[in-house]
């Protein structure tokens, strides 16, 4: 492929001075306009001389993207602050009017992050001041319970004030619709453009919480939905009797990782029958300064530090962390021949479940003849094998977990499909129609349950896994990850994308290419079949490459990060093979992207 445009390029030092001159002029806006209040202008004023930093804050207005906010916290149109999650619920609400939809309301929850209590009381207020009654959860509360809140209420749409495993620095703002799911096209374009048609910050509405209260515009929710949301997933178990027989001995250890999970997981594990587990006890209490880990992801080992020594001490078969608003599950397993910890990766554990979902359903007589399950492009490939081994289909969406809470609408609607089980590589699944987004308080449940499942025939989960790989193959998944930082950052991004867009390689490493799709343009080009055909999916700005040899890799920026993300898997004959595989395609891509 033809190299990157070269850094001191025109064209790329126009930008970044027309870009700094906008944002010492957002700068100035907002040290001398009333609408803003004097703690904000005192930070501000310490940056007088830091005109990177101003640049960084003021480049551009922070952008409501396709599921809301997420950004750095401070002060500056680029930054999470009361202003911006202000302006950004004023666009919600100007649009949930046009749509004669205020009656119903709005449900608003938040994690355990600085300054998330704060700025959902913010969101509340902006929309009170509309007219639109505001439900808040009394304190924080897991992103999926807001899915089912808002429900369970009957509201319009939904809030979550959270950055999910961002490092401490960052916050969001994601948005959520009647059902359940996090805003898609059309709906997530036209609110953008209401949010963008607020040029002024004084546009943005707000009241007090007194006046709120008094007009019943603000109303508090808590216990009542938890005991709803824990019964429904209570609801899932396919063998209670087994969790009876096991869940006595089933050793298991568990971080929240200072996050929202805390409660609602070990309530459902007492009340399933998991009579032995453990809470990291460093990690238990929420802390949006994430203070034992720089990085609160499951998906980052080190997050497992403190969880695997204590797993150790008291010999646990398992142990499991959740990020701080509870929708990711990460896990480790104990090889009982080794005596050894394992990561499972997203994929993996997704994989676990789904096999035991699929067998157990059939083995019962309760797999419905149109049972459906629903993953992402970038996920791993192993569904395809089991799907088709037990006679379900298999829908592949877009990334994004909203775009599989939308097949379970499109499934009522359409009765078409039976939600079976929806999964994605990042650590995310749902099990039942509960919520529409992915939710780590049911995985862990089902988790537990098939370990017990699997412990009663005598295997780990660890053995579990390898039995599916020998009965569907070795795939491997890898991810690799490009950050692209502040407004040169951004426009790197661009010239990446379209460098491999214009020029897409015949060849990753050893494989040909078979078919490259291009989802910006809605087209995939098939070499092997000698044809061009339509994705079938929303345009979105994303390149994929069908492989040889069952290989695959797909290119896309991050929807919340100043990130380029390079996804790829791989299936071998063994584990040796599938991973000299791995690591060849995960060079030749890294090369690609120029790292």
């Amino acid at each position: 492929m033809s190299g990157q445009a070269e850094s001191g390029a025109p064209g790329k030092r126009d930008r970044m001075e027309t870009g700094e001159k906008e944002a010492r002029k957002r700068y100035e806006t907002w040290l001398q306009s009333p609408v803003f209040d004097q703690d904000t202008k005192r930070e501000l004023e310490m940056l007088k001389g830091d005109a990177a930093e101003i640049t960084d804050r003021f480049y551009r207005e922070l952008e409501f993207g396709t599921g809301g906010l997420r950004g750095l916290l401070g002060a500056g149109s680029n930054r999470m602050n009361r202003y911006t999650v202000r302006k950004a619920t004023q666009g919600l609400a100007n649009y949930i009017r046009k749509e004669h939809r205020e009656a119903k309301g709005v449900a608003i929850a938040y994690d355990s992050r600085r300054l998330s209590p704060e700025l959902a009381e913010e969101a509340a207020l902006c929309l009170a001041a509309n007219g639109i009654r505001a439900y808040v959860f009394e304190s924080l509360r897991p992103t999926p319970e807001l899915s089912f809140a808002l429900r369970e209420l009957g509201c319009t749409a939904g809030i979550v004030v959270t950055a999910s495993h961002n490092p401490p620095e960052y916050n969001g703002y994601k948005v959520y619709w009647e059902d359940g799911a996090q805003i898609t096209f059309p709906r997530d374009s036209e609110i953008i453009r209401e949010v963008s048609e607020i040029t002024d910050y004084g546009q943005a509405r707000t009241m007090s919480l007194e006046e709120a209260r008094e007009q019943g515009l603000y109303q508090v929710i808590g216990r009542e939905i938890d005991d709803r949301y824990i019964e429904e997933i209570r609801k899932l178990s396919i063998h209670p009797e087994i969790i009876r027989e096991q869940g006595k001995d089933l050793k298991i250890v568990y971080t929240p990782l200072h996050g929202t999970g805390n409660l609602p997981v070990r309530r459902i594990l007492k009340e399933l029958g998991f009579q032995k587990v453990w809470v990291v006890p460093e990690q238990e209490k929420p802390d949006g300064g994430f203070p034992t880990v720089s990085y609160p992801n499951p998906e980052d080992k080190k997050a497992f530090v403190l969880a695997l020594q204590l797993a150790g001490e008291v010999d646990a078969d398992l142990v499991l962390a959740t990020d701080p608003d509870a929708d990711r599950l990460g896990i480790y397993g104990k090889n009982t021949q080794t005596g050894e910890y394992e990561p499972f990766t997203g994929n993996m554990s997704g994989m676990i479940i789904l096999e035991y979902l699929l067998s157990q359903k059939k083995r019962l007589g309760r797999l419905p003849a149109d049972g459906a399950v629903v993953t992402t492009i970038v996920s791993g490939k192993m569904s395809r094998e089991i799907t088709r081994a037990y006679g379900a289909d298999l829908i592949e969406t877009l990334t994004g977990f909203k775009y599989i809470g939308e097949q379970i609408r499109l499934f009522e609607e359409n009765g078409e499909h039976e939600f079976l089980f929806g999964y994605e590589e990042s650590y995310g699944c749902l099990t039942g129609t509960h919520a529409r987004d992915k939710d780590a308080v049911s995985a862990v449940a089902m988790l537990c349950e098939a370990a017990a499942y699997y412990r009663h025939e005598g295997i780990t989960l660890c053995q579990q896994m390898d039995r599916l790989y020998e009965k569907y193959g070795y795939y491997r998944e890898d991810l690799c990850t490009v950050a692209m930082k502040g407004i040169e950052g951004a426009a790197k991004i661009r010239e990446l994308m379209e460098t491999i867009r214009k020029d897409p390689p015949e060849r990753i490493g050893p494989w040909r290419v078979q078919s490259f799709r291009d989802y910006e343009t809605g087209k995939v080009m098939d070499r092997a079949a000698g044809e061009i055909r339509d994705t079938g999916l929303l345009r979105s700005n994303v390149l994929y490459f069908e492989l040889e040899d069952m290989g695959w890799c797909c290119v896309r920026p991050s929807g919340t990060e100043p990130k380029v993300k390079f996804y790829m898997g791989v299936r071998g004959e063994s584990r040796e093979d599938a991973q000299e595989k791995l690591e060849c395609l995960t060079r030749e891509v890294r090369r690609i992207a120029g790292e």
